[in-house]
């Protein structure tokens, strides 16, 4: 239960700073992904880790060729 508090609370931090989220949505969001963390095993949060770090590289490779557009 504690675990379910806590990722809540971050899910709600999380969601202030995420433009059109609300913060009832960020809390429900981190508490989804608590307990999804928690059922899929060491080898399942690797492969969400690893997902995540190329979600996040093809992101910042998007912005830095946004920037160097010529407009």
């Amino acid at each position: 239960m504690l675990g379910k508090i806590i990722s809540a609370v971050v899910g709600k931090k999380i969601a202030e700073r995420t433009p059109d989220m609300s913060e009832g949505g960020g809390a429900l969001l981190g508490v989804v992904a608590a307990t999804a963390m928690r059922r899929m095993g060491p080898m399942g949060m690797v492969a969400a880790a690893t997902g995540t770090w190329l979600v996040s590289r093809h992101f910042k490779k998007k912005q830095a060729r946004q920037r160097h557009l010529p407009y």
